[in-house]
């Protein structure tokens, strides 16, 4: 029985797999159970899952696609037909109905093609195929949700004398209308609905004079709605009959529930079957992202994955547009353990969490993205030490959680454990630490157990070298440019690039080399080391108050906008009222200019006379009695707001008067001394003439077929290339 800890499901991300399948899924049943899949204990029942994923996935690309199998979840509609006595509504008939019958089709279609999904087929034969359910609903229920009229002979008879009836009232009703509407007692809406009546809507003046039972009145009060006195003994008689429609409805869905009632465990069945369905569907779409595939699973104890991805990075990479690289692991019996070593940032944790999270998604019955040629068994427990393990709950350091860690490792770890941990041995002396992990992987060595590890010390790359069925790894460096490449390379340990990545950085050669010497022989000086901790410290306590002081600032600012976002709301308020109040008082000359001009016409004062006392008393209506508080209140916010409104319109209007006095001012053009046989024109005019003769301030100007004495100021010259 294959164990796993929820630490082991977080440090590989499992949760975000499933969060995604369950994303995919169509109905709410199908997203709750896709959040609870976990590892299969039954290797039957696991490589069932896997082939009816496989088998889902080939739907796409073959051309018989797995019809729809969505539905409606009706678990809270099924918990009460379970009781004695109780009856369902109607929407819920006809969410059982398309339950049945998207169960019913679907069943049919994968026994007619069970060659290309028997799988799938197998898990449908184990639901029971009826169309009894079918029938009863539609026998009762229309497509639309609605009891049909031939539900029972009674019904057939109460909703034909409910027509009847109906047409009465509406006969009723229409006589009423006309004569009270041609009488001048309606609104110009004529008619409304109260309380699923139809009412007429009179004119408060004139409630009184229209015989019927007023239901109601408009908000101003300006209207009321009468129900005619000749529509009421048929309204009445309707009410009757609709309360005899809903009785004999009743009991028609009591009789159709008890008739349903023996089918409830089937109808639980049918909401499993098509569930499952949705999370297989969801599994399916996920492999269709990722390129996941189902490998051969095989008894020997080997797992290979030939370019295997790692799902998460694959398809947060694919987002991007950037480029994910592959992976190719192997683990058998004559290489059990891998320790794969190199630089920071190269890759190694991902590559380790690729092959715990690829086997973990196997055996929870998810398509893998790896080759076609890639083989794996099943584990019976997988185990992680992955990340930063600090626990703060229960006080303990790094190293102290991982050695507890540890200690369950070694109670659990046997031959069919996979055991994966990422900086083994970190948290401590190097040399201590470096020891103890080096007994650690002896320890699980010897129980056969098959690992990945990632670290950094030297001990333990030499002692995976030692070992007949352990080996070296690491990620490929690029020397030169010291850049990673992703890529893991088996049988060779790796180098960390401590002094290379040191010199790539502009460290003097000088230091570096003096810096190998004090590792074979030197003294770290650890007084040097508290004093640099001291002036991070330092540092960081500045920045710390720097923020803080920051912060304040942006509070302080954040306040003042408050301020100010509420004076312009005010503000927006009171010029809203105002404009409000300016509208109504223009409707109302309006009306009076419309009365004005119909008084004019017809000169009749007691039609005029009764619209304006109309005009009135719908005004009246809608006003409410202030307090003296009240009163000066608003008028002191009225003053406000006209004060405001008048200075801002004497701003536009200076603005205004600025722009059209600078517009009209003409730069004045030089004044040019006129003399004879110069060609002039008026100011004012476009006859163009040449001065014969100038006398003191005036000109004799010939314009060909007269002439004409003008005074000099109104006369200008004309170019004699323009005209």
């Amino acid at each position: 029985m294959i164990s796993i800890t929820d630490k082991t499901l977080q440090d590989l991300e499992f949760n975000t797999i499933l969060e995604t399948i369950s994303a995919l899924c169509n109905t709410e049943i199908g997203k709750e159970k896709a959040l609870q899949i976990t590892p299969f204990s039954n290797k039957e029942l696991l490589m069932n899952s896997l082939l009816q994923t496989s088998e889902y996935v080939s739907s796409y690309t073959n051309n018989n696609a797995i019809p729809n199998h969505g539905f409606e979840n009706i678990s809270t509609d099924l918990k009460m037909l379970g009781i004695e006595d109780s009856f369902l509504e109607v929407p819920t008939f006809r969410k059982i109905a398309t339950l049945s019958e998207t169960v019913n089709v679907l069943l049919l279609f994968l026994k007619k093609f069970n060659d290309y999904y028997p799988k799938l087929n197998e898990r449908a034969v184990q639901v029971e195929y009826t169309k009894y359910i079918i029938q009863k609903i539609d026998e009762v229920v229309d497509k639309y949700g609605v009891i049909k009229d031939n539900a029972s002979p009674d019904l057939i008879n109460i909703r034909r004398d409910m027509s009847v009836v109906r047409g009465k009232v509406n006969q009723s009703f229409g006589t009423a209308l006309s004569q009270y509407n041609g009488l001048g007692y309606l609104d110009d809406i004529k008619e409304s609905f109260v309380e699923n009546r139809r009412v007429l809507a009179v004119l408060a003046m004139y409630r009184r004079k229209v015989k019927g039972s007023i239901l109601g009145s408009s908000k101003t009060g300006s209207i009321a709605y009468i129900e005619p006195e000749a529509t009421l003994k048929y309204s009445r008689e309707l009410s009757n009959l609709e309360y005899e429609e809903r009785e004999e409805i009743t009991r028609i869905l009591k009789k159709l529930s008890n008739d349903i009632r023996p089918f409830l465990d089937l109808l639980k069945q049918y909401q499993d079957f098509l569930s499952d369905i949705d999370v297989i569907a969801g599994k399916a779409k996920y492999a269709n992202k990722i390129n996941g595939l189902l490998p051969t699973i095989i008894e020997e104890k080997r797992l290979f994955f030939r370019d295997a991805f790692h799902p998460i990075l694959f398809l947060n990479n694919k987002n991007k547009g950037e480029k994910t690289y592959p992976q190719t692991i192997e683990l058998s019996d004559e290489n059990r353990i891998i320790v794969i070593s190199g630089p920071n940032a190269g890759g190694k944790t991902i590559s380790l969490k690729t092959v715990g999270l690829l086997q973990l998604m196997l055996q929870s019955g998810m398509l893998i993205p790896v080759h076609e040629r890639s083989e794996t068994f099943l584990f019976d427990r997988i185990l992680t030490d992955i990340g930063d393990n600090q626990s703060i709950e229960n006080h303990l350091s790094t190293y102290s959680y991982r050695l507890k860690n540890m200690n369950y490792f070694l109670k659990k770890c046997n031959s069919k454990t996979l055991f994966l941990i990422d900086e083994f041995g970190t948290g401590s002396d190097p040399e201590l630490g470096g020891a103890l992990a080096e007994t650690f992987l002896e320890e699980f060595y010897h129980r056969e157990a098959f690992g990945i590890i990632t670290t950094h010390y030297s001990n333990l790359k030499i002692l995976a070298n030692e070992l007949p069925f352990a080996s070296n790894a690491n990620m490929l460096f690029d020397e030169k440019s010291l850049e990673p490449m992703y890529k893991l390379i088996l049988g060779q340990a790796g180098s960390s690039f401590t002094f290379e990545v040191a010199q790539k950085n502009g460290i003097p050669y000088g230091l570096i080399n003096r810096a190998k010497k004090k590792i074979e022989g030197g003294k770290v000086r650890f007084d040097k080391t508290i004093a640099t901790l001291q002036k991070e410290r330092s540092k960081m306590e500045k920045t710390s108050l720097n923020l803080k002081e920051e912060e304040t600032k942006a509070r302080e600012e954040s306040k003042k906008m408050e301020i100010t976002n509420a004076k312009i709301k005010e503000k927006l308020e009171r010029y809203q009222e105002l404009y409000d109040a300016n509208q109504r008082l223009i409707y109302i000359g309006q009306k009076l200019d419309d009365l004005s001009e119909s008084y004019f016409n017809n000169k009749n004062k007691k039609v005029l006379l009764g619209e304006l006392l109309k005009i009135v008393e719908i005004e009246n209506s809608k006003r409410r009695k202030l307090s003296v508080k009240e009163k000066a209140v608003k008028e002191v916010i009225q003053k406000q707001v006209v004060e405001e409104v008048t200075v801002k319109v004497e701003e536009i209007r200076k603005e205004k008067k600025e722009k059209k006095i600078k517009a009209s001012i003409v730069p004045e053009k030089p004044k040019v001394t006129l003399k004879v046989g110069d060609r002039v024109r008026m100011n004012d005019g476009k006859a163009v003439g040449t001065i014969d003769k100038i006398e003191k301030n005036k000109a004799i100007v010939n314009y060909g077929v007269f002439t004409s004495t003008v005074s000099l100021e109104v006369l200008e010259f004309v170019d004699a290339l323009k005209k």
